[in-house]
């Protein structure tokens, strides 16, 4: 038994197999598709959403993990460790880091001999999901909760995040860009590489195909290893594991990786982005 419990959600595209192993747990995150609410990794597969997406004239949305979500997960983690770190994504994309609070000021006065904090994750996605990895593998060494939310905020500092998309069609219909960017990716087939770090995300090249976005990936990684250091690090894909193992097999033959994985970019996150998004987060060991 740990002393510290970790507890993130689905947006944080942890591998079910590290989950199990960590005994991490799982908020999930709800999605409503075709007027049916759906819990993210429980009641849809990826394979099942991207297969429907595809299919679907009517875009899918997403709904925050509530307070009561939190609350049963708080619940069953104070049932094996007497502290819990919940790690949220970037409160500036979601309400889940308030949602989380509210349930932790609940439990202080309902359950006050179980200690909670929530870190309000500057990444999101795999990079999230690393951030928790580190958290929950610092607990399994007996460190207190304040070492582990220690590492948790300096694999968080270090965490660089590149991905490129397949198509700017999902991104316009969800509104999260203008309808004129899915129609120049239309003419152009453009497939943007975009960084998210310190919770803001933005454009940092504009391929017009996924090899070369792959390359310009890896460019950017080059520039953010240090050689000499081991590298922990995950592919992200969206229903396109044939570029994924590409990938990584690119990232293992060219950095010393300590630690290299491929994950499956949750339903949830994909609403957004749509299938044939392909990317990396990563962090050095120590820097």
């Amino acid at each position: 038994m740990n002393n510290v419990a970790v507890v993130t959600d689905t947006t944080a595209c942890i591998p079910q197999e590290k989950v199990a192993h960590y005994d991490i747990e799982i908020v999930p995150v709800q999605l409503i598709f075709e007027d049916k609410t759906y819990r993210d990794g429980i009641d849809i597969s990826a394979a099942e959403f991207y297969a429907r997406l595809r299919e679907s004239s009517r875009p899918p949305t997403t709904s925050s993990s509530s307070p009561e979500l939190y609350f049963e997960a708080f619940q069953k983690a104070g049932q094996r460790a007497k502290s819990i770190l919940c790690i949220t994504e970037p409160s500036n994309f979601s309400a889940m880091y308030n949602s989380a609070t509210v349930v932790k000021e609940k439990m202080a006065k309902t359950s006050p001999d179980v200690n909670i904090e929530v870190l309000d994750c500057t990444t999101a996605a795999a990079g999230q999901g690393l951030v928790a990895l580190a958290a929950a593998e610092a607990a399994t060494t007996g460190k207190s909760l304040k070492e582990v939310k220690e590492t948790a905020e300096q694999v968080m500092g270090r965490v660089n995040l590149f991905a490129t998309l397949d198509t700017l069609h999902y991104l316009a219909k969800s509104g999260r860009v203008p309808q004129a960017a899915a129609l120049v990716n239309s003419i152009l087939q453009i497939k943007p590489v975009f960084t998210l770090n310190h919770a803001s995300a933005h454009t940092v090249a504009l391929p017009r195909t996924i090899k070369s976005a792959m390359k310009r990936i890896l460019k950017l990684m080059e520039q953010n290893v240090v050689p000499e250091e081991a590298l922990h690090a995950t592919v992200m894909h969206a229903d396109a594991i044939d570029n994924a193992i590409v990938l990584r097999n690119r990232i293992a033959s060219q950095f010393n990786c300590a630690e290299l994985f491929i994950t499956e970019f949750t339903p949830v996150m994909g609403v957004h982005t749509g299938p044939g998004l392909l990317g990396v987060a990563f962090y050095n060991e120590s820097s």
